[in-house]
């Protein structure tokens, strides 16, 4: 077990796998590594074996069923995770999570999602923590160790080189072995090395020619051979799709159920003389071990104990602390002798703030990163309560939602399944009008055999007046009602898209108009007749009620906003993606803010000079008002606690945290690596080891804000540097008028030219300090000796190259204050 002692426990768990084992016959072995449904395995009595059970996702516990009824603390977005740059906040995040999923009864964690941003254009770049693999590394490392900590397994995703949505199912990356172990590999190499999860999900991607769930070399050579993975690998769901590529190759167990090409088909093949029994015995001991270490093995000591688990946490508080700590100030200037944040209290006795994203907040990606949460804390909410009565005053200003989107505000809804001969078998509330059951997501006394029909069912009441668009998503016979009104009736068909979610899932599309008054609830309907497939691998139902709110003249919201920031003192406005253009299942094709939010805030700061921006994204978007306005503050996903959190920054209760772990362009046109569309099926990784900063720099182009940037509430001086091959000792001291956090980054630099073509400097080390005014703190900061190497393609190893290097120390990649020569 790599980096970690055999312990007298771990030899328990190993006799009590290898007794498991010896009981089974080859039926039983091969259904355990199949999924019974979506998300569990079975159990298997005979040998003390209960079902393992897992879910999604990064920043909440779904648990086994899509539903508000067992709502999930929603954390900020992995992107806001990582900005803090704090590995021990990641490990208390997981812990958090851990705790939530022994809460709804969940062994394995469905993340981290560690894939690399390699392009901004990647859809599920907030899913995604960084550009530097080493920062992905320790990030990750953080949260695998927290949510093992609380004795819940984690399976880091997704192995390999899945950086893009376009075609995930059948594209084949195309990465030479250098980049390839250098930058992809990388953090699931640390974090294999660091934090021995007790999973891997293997991606439904191909790398060059070998689909990821078949491929032996980087499976069973690379994962478990050189770097001691002793965990289970599952595949990503649907991504299995060879009974013997897949056994051959190493994968442990397909998902989802029940329908796979594991369980009867590869006792099959094993008994044909395809595939050898011990393959499957391989990957039984890899199932049972996970087992054995979540506790559900009998004879098997979990990894942690019940009178083992840490303290619990406050999921409110630490959802609020992490997306303070995420928050990026990337702009804060100051006029008049004063900066724009925090907002004095002298100065700031009026605020305007606009933007739709302040009213109804975008709190987490889209995705099988959905949760449900108890509350959210919108913007308007959180600086409402903080701002004394009568200093805020809100417009909409800009909407980013011109298209039509799953029903939510002023929707109260509930799901009736009902039998062919109209019997009500069950019903659900719903906090939205959309349902994605997957196996046994269905109500309680609700089975698919019986299960004829879904009704939404409830009242909307609008809060504004005006024509009001009703639409629908989903495949087979729709049945749409307004008012009591029947306003559109028809079957749609499985989309075409090569993405089989959301084939299934159907488009968008608008089915009625309905003039209705602001206040005056209806009645809405949407029934579904639930479609029989053919050779669909599970069994689901998944449709949505959409909706579209009167669409007034941009010209007269923006007015309105710009009238009530003329007099405030300080006009803050918030904008934001929607998940039309920022989600899982596609990848993005501009940078720009949907809508017209860039108008909005142009429109603003002409008339305030004391405007500041909120930027409510996943990602990195374009910024042309940037410039323009007195401070900008990227808030990410910032989950539910998000509005109090933003209050807390705003009024300087509490400091941005935040540093940037991705560099934000000017424009897309500035981006040196975009590409995410693959031609003939391939996608070709040309760029090689130059993503992200270290392509900014071999460019010459300068970005909007660069890698690591980030400022706080104070000031800080860089006193010293003390460097050896393997470590920097810094000091530095707050130099301002309050107490402070700061990142130390450190950052290598080759000195010489030489044979392997390096970037110009890359991140060796960081960690983060905090001093009150006017003192000095000294922290250490190791150097890894991989810092210093590179993956030969000729010995096909790692290879240190040794000359001179300076390191350097500093606040950002461009801002860097100290430096000192080291020879390696």
């Amino acid at each position: 077990m790599t980096g970690a002692p055999i312990t007298r426990a771990d030899h328990a768990r190993e006799a009590a796998v290898e007794a498991a084992l010896g009981k089974l016959d080859l039926d039983d072995k091969a259904r355990l590594l199949a999924g019974q449904d979506n998300w569990s395995l079975p159990a298997l009595p005979g040998i003390g074996l209960a079902s393992l059970v897992m879910s999604d996702g990064p920043v909440g516990v779904r648990g086994v069923r899509w539903t508000a009824d067992d709502p999930s603390v929603a954390l900020p977005s992995p992107t806001a995770l990582a900005a803090t740059w704090d590995p021990e906040l990641a490990r208390r995040a997981g812990r958090l999570l851990a705790q939530e999923a022994r809460r709804k009864g969940v062994h394995v964690l469905l993340a981290p999602t560690v894939n690399l941003h390699r392009s901004p254009l990647g859809g599920r770049h907030f899913e995604a923590y960084s550009e530097d693999p080493y920062l992905t590394g320790e990030i990750g490392t953080g949260y695998v160790l927290g949510v093992q900590d609380g004795g819940v397994g984690t399976t880091v995703k997704h192995f390999v080189a899945n950086d893009a949505e376009t075609d995930r199912f059948t594209v084949d990356n195309i990465v030479a072995p250098r980049p390839l172990r250098e930058l992809y590999l990388a953090p699931f190499e640390a974090i294999v090395k660091n934090a021995h999860p007790w999973g891997i999900m293997a991606a439904y991607n191909r790398v060059n020619g070998g689909s990821m769930t078949e491929h032996r070399h980087l499976q069973r050579e690379v994962l478990r051979g050189e770097w001691g993975f002793d965990g289970f690998i599952v595949s990503d769901w649907l991504a299995a799709r060879s009974t013997t590529g897949d056994i051959l190759g190493g994968l442990d167990v397909a998902m989802p159920g029940p329908k796979t090409v594991y369980g009867d088909a590869l006792a099959t093949a094993v008994r044909a003389g395809e595939v050898e029994e011990s393959l499957v015995d391989d990957a039984v001991r890899n199932v049972l071990r996970l087992a054995a270490r979540v506790g559900a093995l009998d004879n098997a000591p979990a990894v942690v104990a019940e009178s083992a688990l840490p303290a619990p946490l406050d999921g409110d508080a630490l959802a609020r602390e992490v997306a303070r700590r995420s928050f990026v100030l990337v702009r804060n200037e100051v006029r008049d002798g004063h900066p724009a944040l925090p907002l004095d209290p002298a100065r700031t006795r009026t605020v305007a703030l606009s933007g739709a994203a302040a009213r109804d907040a975008r709190i987490l990606g889209g995705g099988s990163a959905t949760v449900f949460p108890p509350h959210v804390v919108s913007p308007l909410d959180g600086l409402t309560a903080a701002l004394p009565d009568g200093a805020l005053t809100y417009r909409v200003g800009a909407d980013p939602s011109d298209q039509l989107a799953v029903a939510a505000q002023g929707f109260e809804l509930r799901a009736v399944c009902r039998a062919a001969d109209g019997r009500e078998l069950g019903t659900v509330d719903l906090p939205s009008g959309m349902i994605q059951w997957v196996g046994v997501d269905l109500p309680d006394g609700v089975t698919y055999d019986e299960l004829h029909s879904v009704e939404f069912t409830g009242t909307f009441t609008p809060r504004e007046s005006g024509d009001h668009t009703f639409g629908t998503r989903g495949i087979g016979p729709l049945v749409l009602t307004v008012g009591g009104e029947r306003v559109w009736e028809g079957e749609e068909g499985l989309g075409t898209s090569t993405d089989p979610f959301n084939a299934f899932f159907g488009e968008r599309l608008p089915r009625a108009q309905v003039t209705l008054l602001e206040g005056d609830s209806v009645d809405v309907s949407l029934r579904l007749t639930v479609p029989r497939l053919p050779g669909m691998p599970m069994d689901a139902v998944a449709f949505s009620l959409l909706h579209l709110g009167p669409q007034r003249d941009p010209g007269d919201l923006i007015a309105e906003a710009v009238e009530a920031a003329r007099t405030a003192d300080t006009a803050v406005v918030v904008v934001a993606t929607t998940t039309a253009v920022e989600s899982e299942g596609f990848d993005r094709t501009s940078l720009e803010l949907p809508g017209h939010q860039n108008a909005l805030v142009a429109a603003v700061a002409a008339v305030n000079p004391h405007t500041v921006v909120v930027v409510n994204t996943g990602s990195p978007v374009e910024l042309p008002w940037r410039d323009d306005v007195s401070a900008v503050l990227l808030s990410w996903f910032p989950g539910q606690e998000g509005g109090a959190a933003l209050a807390d920054v705003l009024t300087g209760a509490e400091e941005p945290g935040g540093r940037l772990t991705t560099t934000w362009p000017v424009a897309l046109a500035d981006v040196p690596v975009t590409d995410t569309t693959p031609a003939d099926g391939e996608l070709h990784y040309t760029e090689g080891v130059f993503i992200g900063y270290r392509a900014w720099e071999r460019a010459g182009t300068t970005p909007a804000y660069p890698f690591g940037h980030g400022l706080g509430y104070t000031d800080w001086e860089y006193e010293s540097l003390d460097a050896t091959a393997d470590r920097a000792t810094v000091t530095l001291r707050n130099t301002g008028t309050r107490p402070g956090r700061e990142t130390v980054q450190i950052y290598l630099a080759p000195q010489a030219a030489d044979a392997p073509e390096r970037p110009v400097r890359w991140l060796a080390g960081f960690a983060s300090i905090e001093a009150g005014p006017g003192e000095s703190v000294e922290v250490t900061i190791p150097l890894r000796a991989r810092a210093y190497q590179i993956w030969d393609e000729e010995t096909h190893g790692w290879t240190t190259v040794p000359g001179t290097y300076e390191i350097q120390a500093g606040r950002s990649l461009t801002d860097r204050r100290l430096s000192a020569t080291v020879t390696r």
